[in-house]
């Protein structure tokens, strides 16, 4: 008979740190679905009773796509009036309006429990994808989540170019061993063509002709074939068997990425 899993009596929890990592501006705050990358994220998070804090590189507020949540394209690009609601509600609370400066002397990943990075494809996200501080700090913390660590880290769609361009010495990515998702090929390029007449090479983060998010993936894996590029469009997260590391690939998979951080979470605190 399966034994039951229950919390160790007499026990109490801290609360959980976490830090969202982000750009000063241009990450992705909904999509075409009523979910966003950053706010549901937090908002669960929050809700679970974690003590949330965002990073840009100088301590500024970060700015999500303003393409997102103003005027035509966000009609366009279906970001609802209830979506922006929320994502304005997030940009007013102290955490965000009071954010740590990740370049700052001595700054370090090390005391938070969890580190996440959102997505968006805005030019202004190559801030925190080409940063060579950011990558030296993912350098170090990354390899603390190997199991059975409690340190998690959470990337969606493009914040996983964050993880695959941060490397060792030797110029290995730090989840070149993981099993990794993020924004598929044919979801980006569905994009890009599908709004390149109104938009121009908005959808293309590095301009039109670079590579996709998937091929510059793939390159830094052991084996292309540990990215799962799943065409569902229902929710779909991967997470790593040898470490405690979640992957999403798009806005409608943001809430699906928060539920299963916090279940990782919660499975630290159980006994068999």
């Amino acid at each position: 008979m399966e034994e039951a899993e229950i919390s160790s009596p007499g026990t109490s929890v801290a609360p959980q740190k976490v830090l969202i990592m982000m750009a000063d501006y241009g990450h992705d705050p909904t999509g075409a679905l009523p979910l966003y990358q950053t706010a549901v994220p937090y908002t669960a998070f929050k809700a679970a009773g974690y003590d949330v804090k965002f990073a840009t590189e100088n301590g500024k507020q970060p700015r999500c796509d303003k393409k997102l949540l103003e005027g035509f394209t966000q009609k366009l690009l279906g970001a609802t009036k209830e979506v922006v609601a929320k994502y304005k509600k997030m940009a007013v609370s102290d955490e965000m309006r009071h954010p740590l400066s990740w370049s700052a002397p001595g700054f370090t990943l090390d005391p938070f429990d969890l580190v996440v990075f959102p997505g968006g494809h805005e030019k202004g996200v190559r801030q925190i994808i080409d940063s060579p501080v950011v990558h030296q700090l993912v350098v170090e913390y990354f390899p603390q989540t190997k199991k059975p660590s409690s340190k998690v880290v959470g990337a969606i769609c493009h914040g996983v170019m964050v993880l695959s361009e941060s490397k060792d010495v030797h110029g290995r990515s730090v989840i070149r061993e993981c099993s990794t998702t993020a924004l598929p090929a044919k979801f980006e390029q569905a994009a890009y063509w599908g709004t390149r007449a109104v938009l121009g090479d908005y959808y293309k983060t590095y301009g039109h002709g670079s590579e996709n998010v998937e091929e510059s993936i793939k390159k830094n894996l052991i084996n292309p074939a540990q990215f799962k590029a799943s065409l569902n469009p229902g929710a779909f997260t991967v997470e790593d068997e040898h470490y405690n590391y979640i992957s999403a690939r798009y806005p409608a998979d943001a809430e699906l990425f928060a539920e299963e951080i916090i279940k990782l979470f919660e499975s630290f605190h159980r006994i068999v």
